[in-house]
């Protein structure tokens, strides 16, 4: 049913084009699921627009028209730097995972180090402390930012792969032999 209303609605696509170049007008009848068709051209054709140096001047042509505008600039700004961050290929986001008591004593809770320095902060406070990221799970992209200090937190003996396996699961996996155990289950 579900997949029957997304046909439909996607067939509707079809509408936006002029009665003229429409599959009922060219072929004379109607083909059903041609929408999702037409939707997934225009999907790799965006793509693949955006992937070539003309789509690549294209964003340096919307980052440019951002930048103009103060608060957007801000928002826009930080928002690419943290995908930046935690999609890059060399790994430097999150560096360890470790265990810190949240929301209150007594709970623990799966997080990552980010950064084992804090600059003024650390000065200000005069204590030593790191910069951990706490996840919410499922969707690891929401989370809380916090500075504590390096005696409390635990550092586990996990990769950053693991942890983020294990939230993006809810705890259901947590571990890789954790994750061949629940793949190899039918």
């Amino acid at each position: 049913m579900v997949v029957s209303l997304l046909v439909d609605w996607m067939d509707r696509s079809l509408l936006l084009l002029p009665q003229a170049y429409r599959p009922e007008s060219l072929l004379g009848f109607h083909v059903p699921g041609l929408g999702v068709v037409l939707s997934l051209v225009i999907l790799f054709i965006t793509g693949l627009v955006a992937a070539n140096l003309f789509g690549r001047r294209l964003v340096k042509l919307w980052e440019a028209l951002v930048s103009r505008i103060p608060l957007v600039r801000s928002v826009y700004s930080a928002v690419k730097q943290l995908v930046e961050t935690m999609f890059a290929d060399n790994g430097r986001s999150f560096r360890k995972v470790v265990l810190v008591e949240f929301p209150r004593r007594g709970l623990w809770t799966l997080a990552f180090l980010t950064n084992e320095e804090s600059g003024p902060i650390q000065e200000a406070l005069g204590r030593e402390l790191v910069s951990v990221y706490i996840p919410t799970t499922p969707n690891p992209t929401g989370g809380y930012f916090v500075l504590l200090p390096k005696e409390e937190v635990r550092e586990l003996d996990m990769s950053v792969d693991d942890g983020l396996k294990m939230l993006l699961s809810m705890g259901a996996v947590n571990s890789t032999s954790g994750l061949a155990e629940a793949q190899a289950k039918p």
